[in-house]
């Protein structure tokens, strides 16, 4: 008896020839082909940025027993449901820190020495006077939290430390080194930037609230690239414009697509990175694929999986 793997065409190429004789594969390469699917698998690989289609899946996938995602962040997945049905979930933890930690710094890079002004300089086809060009920092000597200290934390933190910052970690150990889940929030006013970088929970919804906004330094800069619900956006919109923060990097935002007509557009030093920290790259993916051939060997022994996710703790 073979099982039935239901897989995303783009990674055909990395994979196909690798699986064990034992599963066999169908193919998705649209949503819809994907619904079809989904009702013989067994195991899935049902990954979309836009999640109708996905959601969908595995509502009809009833066989299904592994689930397997690219995506570091499960939270949009019926996570209680696939505990009740008995199905591991594997995630895509690590792959793509690296991606997201060069993204992020050079996001803040970028903030740093106004960068922005200088490309739109360059569009108009001026030259720019130094006297009118945006921010002057440097992160050498600066104090960086970072809060989350998995591995897009750490990766962050170490090239943030290679710039000289001060990097101080916030983690629900808090070991260390590290400030706990009880601590950060009265030292939140010591930091020149706040990176958020925690996997999106029910615990984490609202935690960068109009309350600890104002608590940060008046030139401190925001930046997150976790789940958009972590901060309070309509908060943060007024400390912008009310001159409370120095500014905010936000590769997330509610809704997304962001619209032409919201405000977050027109707050002053937002700068809006439209979810592009974790983007896959050639190496990514290719982790991913030998990723989950490892996990297949590990499904079929009964091995423990690679990543497997905590479905009671969403990560």
């Amino acid at each position: 008896m073979r099982t039935i793997a239901v897989l995303p065409a783009i990674a055909r190429p990395l994979i196909e020839a690798h699986l064990p004789e034992q599963i066999e594969a169908r193919w998705w390469e649209t949503g819809e082909e994907l619904v079809a699917l989904a009702p013989e698998a067994e195991i899935g690989w049902f990954d979309m940025f836009d999640k109708t289609a996905p959601l969908e899946a595995l509502r009809q996938a009833k066989k299904l027993k592994w689930l397997n995602s690219f995506f570091a962040g499960v939270d949009w997945m019926p996570l209680d449901d696939l505990a009740a049905r008995g199905v591991t979930l594997t995630n895509g933890s690590g792959l793509n820190a690296n991606t997201v930690a060069e993204f992020t710094l050079m996001a803040m890079l970028a903030f740093a020495r106004g960068h922005a002004d200088i490309v739109r300089a360059q569009d108009k086809k001026q030259w720019l006077d130094p006297q009118m060009s945006g921010t002057k920092r440097e992160l050498a000597g600066s104090k960086v939290l970072v809060m989350g200290y998995g591995a897009i934390g750490q990766g962050i933190g170490r090239m943030l430390e290679g710039f000289r910052a001060e990097v101080t970690p916030m983690r629900r150990s808090g070991a260390d080194g590290a400030l706990g889940p009880d601590e950060w929030q009265a030292r939140i006013g010591e930091f020149d930037w706040v990176v958020l970088t925690m996997p999106g929970t029910p615990e984490t919804r609202g935690m960068i609230s109009a309350e600890v906004l104002a608590a940060m330094k008046r030139d401190a800069v925001l930046v997150n690239v976790a789940r958009a619900d972590i901060v309070d956006q309509e908060a943060l919109i007024t400390a912008l414009h009310a001159g409370g923060l120095g500014g905010a990097i936000l590769d997330l935002t509610d809704p997304e697509p962001l619209p032409p007509e919201h405000p977050l557009w027109d707050a002053p030093n937002a700068h809006i990175t439209m979810h592009m920290a974790g983007l896959p790259t050639d190496t990514s993916r290719l982790m991913a694929g030998q990723r989950f051939i490892a996990n297949c060997g590990n499904f079929l022994r009964g091995d423990p999986m690679i990543s497997e996710v905590d479905l009671a703790l969403g990560y």
